[in-house]
């Protein structure tokens, strides 16, 4: 990378004259460990010296009359420094420059410039000044992208572990977890972020923010601090507020955008949020928000993962509780609108230390672009806007509520209670408490390998499902134990409901049962497409005389983020039990019954109710789970690592197990990187066992990690869609 026209000022006389300037790119990419992020721009990590070369039209630089001056600036702001030449030791709080012995050549000079650790992440302006005695000429010689540093120990980001680096900030492939805790199903996605252009749409996020627009100099000036970075960026990614990336949608028509399921990169979101003139690309749901929030993290040099939680609880009263009703039948009930619990709920985690709360909170700090809720704020801007965190994982673990930012919600996402009540002719009936639900479940893409790690005890305590004792905190004070949320929930007389909400009294702790009955509620291995879905029902008689039961269950549909929709399947029985007796109750969903309803990846939320006929008491269990989609096969000819710019061959095929006919099937193959638009292959039907396949030609044009993604529909079922993924490792000659 050369820069060889430029400005200049001053008059000129004998002495030596700027003819263009070598940033020596390649050398500096590798030395920074940022090959592949910029073709335009040089780009470099901040503490960490690069390098440039002068080169002058007739003689070098002569530094007993000549002296070199360095300006670098951003907006208003900017800072002169020399060029020394010697080894003294700089300011590490100050930009410095030097030439070292062996670097002036006959007409150059190789100069090692350094930043601050705590230098703002931007675009800078490089200009260079020679000066005598009689006069000064200025040359303003390129621009170059200064990045957070996690190799080096003083920067916030200083991650210890190569690995963990390797795998946190130069990987641009990923995977998240979604589905059950039950049946956890991973879904690739492709970071990005050495795909051209994708760093520029992270600096022009920086630029076109509120924060900026508002007050450049001051923007700037707190660009050093990570703390800020992923405030100001979590806030950028959803448009809820401002120029931001990604519209949420979560229910209705698509039509006017991609649906969210389609997306499985982060480079063509922000290419078209860049092309738009910054419109919001639509449509995004938790984990598009996520993995582009960690798209930006990693491009600016913050170590980022994203984050699944299982059963996640959006607490929207701030109680700590989610309620849940249920009918006598077992059929859940939308009657509360201010909380619910998320099948999976998809954030980032980013690795800084926290100065403004001590060392006891450094490391991976919870960050969710997902518009979901107003930011309570805290010491920095942003409050009262849609962004989340950063709100350390130690302060959830230790209960510290006040830690900025938003540690409350973020808590009760992973640890409030479930108290589930059955409500019979507008009486709340029975009531129980679940402390085990929420967050039962909390997982990341392991390092180098593409097995979930499991993230649950860093999150929550060993005594879980104890009460929960709730500490707040503030930057000023040590840690205080104010109070005592207990477990909530028991057998209850008849409590009318208000509102929709049920007006009850905490009154002590109940485990989920009726005295004496005691009820659970099992899948049956992994549910299918295509396939029976069987479960089954135990019912314990702990008492001391024998019962008359009426068993109840209820299965409905239900999107991954709500509550769910009318019942599909119910079935009730009379069930005779003596005591002490255990009885297994198995049930069978046949195809048939569900088909016209559910389909790949669709999640079913599950309920027994078992009532005792005599003394009307009742016990209530459910499972909810998510079926597995049919397979697409995708093989790469000569296996899954590919030349760039070498045309290589993908044969994607789809046997139809099923035992029924397949009409109007619809193969498609994409892949952003790989492929131009979509290619599909169509068959009026496809019997059992029958296969469709499609070959394509791809070819990449940069390195890095590629996903190429087939989707299979059909005409019997609208929604019966299966998609399959499958990793391609570009590699350069």
């Amino acid at each position: 990378m050369q820069q060889t026209t430029y400005t200049m000022w001053g008059t000129h006389y004998s002495h030596c004259q700027l003819k263009l300037v070598d940033f020596k790119a390649n050398e500096n990419h590798i030395s920074h460990e940022t090959q592949g992020l910029s073709k335009e721009h040089l780009v470099v990590r901040r503490g960490k010296p690069f390098k440039l070369t002068l080169l002058f039209r007739s003689r070098s630089l002569d530094p007993c009359s000549e002296k070199l001056v360095l300006d670098v600036s951003i907006g208003h702001l900017s800072e002169s420094f020399p060029v020394k030449f010697s080894d003294e030791r700089s300011d590490p709080k100050s930009w410095s420059a030097k030439v070292y012995p062996g670097d002036i050549q006959p007409q150059s000079v190789t100069i090692h410039i350094c930043s601050p650790v705590q230098s703002a992440v931007a675009l800078y302006n490089l200009m260079v000044h020679i000066e005598t005695i009689q006069n000064r000429s200025s040359y303003a010689v390129g621009t170059f992208v200064l990045l957070c540093n996690p190799w080096l120990k003083d920067d916030p980001v200083y991650m210890p572990l190569d690995a963990q680096i390797k795998e946190y900030v130069k990987s641009d492939y990923g995977l998240v977890f979604m589905g059950t805790h039950l049946n956890v199903r991973q879904r690739p996605w492709s970071f990005g972020q050495y795909e051209p252009g994708v760093l520029e749409a992270c600096l022009a996020l920086l630029q076109v923010s509120p924060q900026h627009l508002k007050n450049k100099d001051n923007d700037y000036s707190l660009r050093a601090d990570p703390v800020y970075l992923s405030r100001v960026i979590c806030a950028m990614v959803n448009c809820n507020d401002d120029l931001g990336i990604l519209e949420g949608k979560w229910q209705g028509s698509y039509k006017d955008g991609i649906v969210p399921t389609e997306w499985s990169g982060s480079a063509d979101i922000l290419h078209q949020w860049v092309s738009s003139n910054y419109s919001p690309v639509r449509y995004g749901q938790c984990w598009v928000f996520a993995a582009v929030l960690c798209t930006v993290m990693r491009v600016l040099g913050i170590p980022s993962r994203v984050v699944t939680v299982f059963n996640a609880a959006h607490d929207g009263d701030g109680n700590l509780n989610i309620d849940e009703y249920y009918s006598s039948t077992g059929e859940k009930l939308n009657l509360n609108n201010n909380d619910s619990i998320w099948n999976f709920h998809v954030w980032v985690e980013c690795w800084m230390r926290r100065p403004d709360l001590g060392a006891g909170f450094d490391g991976w700090q919870v960050v969710d672009p997902t518009p979901q809720e107003r930011s309570a704020g805290g010491a920095l801007p942003q409050v009262g806007i849609f962004c989340c965190g950063p709100c350390p994982v130690a302060a959830i673990q230790q209960r510290c509520l006040r830690a900025p930012y938003d540690t409350s919600f973020v808590y009760a996402s992973v640890d409030a209670d479930v108290i589930r009540m059955i409500v019979r002719n507008g009486l709340v009936v029975e009531r129980m408490v679940d402390t085990e639900c929420v967050g039962q479940l909390i997982c990341t893409k392991r390092i180098g390998s593409d097995s979930p790690e499991n993230l649950t005890l860093t999150y929550k305590s060993k005594n879980r499902g104890q009460p929960k004792a709730i500490q707040r905190h503030s930057a000023s004070s040590d840690h205080q134990r104010l109070s005592e949320v207990t477990c909530v929930g028991s057998s209850l007389q008849s409590t009318p409901l208000v509102n929709g909400t049920a007006r009850c009294q905490v009154v002590g702790e109940a485990r989920g049962m009726s005295p004496g009955l005691e009820v659970s509620l099992r899948i049956d291995g992994v549910p299918s497409v295509g396939k029976s879905i069987a479960m089954c029902v135990t019912v314990k008689n702990q008492s001391s005389r024998p019962r008359v039961l009426l068993e109840h269950l209820n299965a409905q549909l239900k999107e991954y983020n709500s509550n769910p929709q009318e019942s599909f399947w119910n079935t009730s029985n009379e069930v005779h039990i003596q005591p002490g007796e255990v009885l297994l109750l198995q049930h069978t969903i046949l195809p048939s019954e569900y088909e016209s309803v559910l389909a790949a990846d669709d999640i079913v939320n599950m309920a027994v109710v078992i009532k005792d006929v005599r003394t009307k008491e009742r016990a209530l269990a459910m499972q909810e789970f998510n079926l597995r989609s049919l397979n697409i096969t995708i093989e790469i000819k000569g296996g899954d690592s590919i030349l760039i710019k070498t045309e290589h061959k993908a044969q994607v095929s789809f046997i139809n197990k099923l035992s029924k006919t397949l009409n109007g099937v619809v193969l498609t193959v994409e892949g952003s990187g790989l492929l131009q638009g979509k290619q599909e292959a169509r068959m009026i039907s496809l019997q059992p066992d029958e296969k469709i396949e499609k070959t394509v030609s791809i070819m990449a044009t940069s390195p890095g990690t590629k996903l190429l993604m087939a989707t299979l529909s059909h005409s019997n079922s609208a929604n019966m869609v299966s998609r399959s993924f499958h990793k391609v490792s570009v590699i350069t000659a």
